[in-house]
């Protein structure tokens, strides 16, 4: 198949047309619309209806959800979680109730994985409040300036600035010597 990596649906659908081999006249035949509608939507001048999208999409061979996404008429998620289940309901190796089951296992298995990707978002944004509100505790101690109090409850000195990066149940620089003390 040739790149995807088109601008709009008419683009799109040129490229697939001529990948099919097909001539304007061809696929407008085929999907029982007529050439300058066709030649119209392709050039971007016509938004086509879902109704349309569908005969094109069954003339060209591709998935017609894959144009609905290229028109804007239906998501990415919403296209993949059709083509999931259009792929169980059409297979003919399994009977009715085996797709139904099928279909009601992927559906819990979506459910729990949206349970769990809704938590681990929550989960990471607590992560990162988290982080910001360090970031701006530490920033706040690291401007502690001479004669001012830090952390500690001790008068800095210009050089200590209180006990923020201290690891917990270690003394502060600033505790352990008196302000006044002299420099070593």
């Amino acid at each position: 198949m040739a790149s995807l990596n088109v601008g709009n649906l008419g683009e799109y659908l040129r490229e697939q047309r001529r990948t099919a081999q097909l001539s304007l006249r061809q696929l407008a035949d085929a999907a029982g619309v007529s050439n300058p509608y066709l030649s119209q939507i392709e050039r971007g001048l016509r938004k086509p209806s879902a109704e349309v999208l569908q005969q094109v999409a069954k003339a060209l061979r591709i998935s017609a959800e894959t144009l609905y996404v290229r028109a804007g008429i239906l998501d990415e998620k919403e296209r993949e979680e059709l083509e999931t289940r259009a792929v169980i309901l059409a297979d003919p190796s399994i009977n009715e109730r085996q797709k139904q089951v099928l279909l009601q296992i992927y559906e819990s298995f979506r459910k729990e994985n949206a349970v769990e990707a809704a938590a681990a978002a929550a989960a990471a944004a607590q992560a990162a409040q988290a982080a910001r509100t360090a970031e701006a505790d530490h920033a706040g101690a690291g401007s502690i300036g001479a004669g001012t109090t830090g952390t500690a409850g001790t008068t800095g000195t210009a050089g200590t600035a209180g006990t923020a990066e201290t690891p917990a149940g270690a003394p502060a620089a600033a505790a352990e010597r008196p302000a006044d003390a002299p420099d070593a």
